[in-house]
């Protein structure tokens, strides 16, 4: 006899919830194998497990599905930045070590690297791609870690300077390095070890954005 508690739904409705997410999943990957232009959807629903109709219920173009891989990679990776850095009270030095360690974490457990690279190779074919990039990603990470160092300086513990300038300091070395994986490695390149680059980097720029020591009368 068949259950017709309710409990013997969510699982149907559950996956149907998920599916929004698992074809965004498998869009990412998808971008990052074969870049924009040759990325099909059809191609994006066979790795999702759902019809090509089903892909079409929550996305009409490819255009609305790479906005939703930004907006996923913001909501899993740029919010946890900003909540991280912006918290009340959090010390620079700690907080510029910890956004560098994770930033490695994230590029080596994601495709993040992969979508990136399609992004600059081909933003001047799909300008859109570019500007969605930079609003839901790039410029919200720039900015909250800007924002980081304004506060930093409003304390004394960093040296005067553009807040943005000083940001593109602290992260310009692990986009290069996401890059040189994304580009490089797989072409006989070296391997870079984006954790001890992480770790290496925040000492040294954290020197260098330290503030001088006052001088006493």
């Amino acid at each position: 006899m068949t259950d017709p508690s309710p409990s013997a739904a969510p699982r149907w409705r559950r996956r149907k919830t998920a599916r929004p997410g698992e074809i965004v999943a498998a869009a990412l990957a998808e971008f990052a194998d074969k870049g924009y232009a040759a990325a099909r959807l059809e191609d994006v629903a066979a790795r999702a497990g759902v019809s090509k109709g089903a892909l079409y219920r929550y996305f009409e173009t490819k255009a609305d599905l790479f906005r939703a891989v930004a907006e996923h990679v913001a909501s899993a990776n740029i919010e946890r930045l900003e909540a991280a850095v912006l918290a009340r009270g959090v010390r620079f030095d700690l907080a510029v070590a910890t956004i560098l360690g994770q930033a490695a974490e994230i590029a080596e457990a994601s495709r993040l690297g992969g979508v990136a690279k399609m992004v600059i190779g081909e933003s001047r074919n799909f300008p859109d791609l570019a500007r969605v990039w930079h609003d839901a990603v790039a410029a919200r990470a720039l900015g909250a870690v800007a924002e980081l160092v304004r506060r930093a300086q409003d304390r004394g513990e960093v040296r005067p300077g553009d807040p943005r300038l000083h940001a593109l300091s602290i992260m310009g070395p692990m986009v290069v390095g996401l890059l040189w994986r994304e580009v490089f490695t797989p072409s006989g390149g070296a391997v870079l070890d984006l954790r001890a680059l992480a770790a290496q980097h925040a000492a040294t720029v954290l020197k260098g954005l330290a503030a001088e020591p006052k001088e006493t009368a």
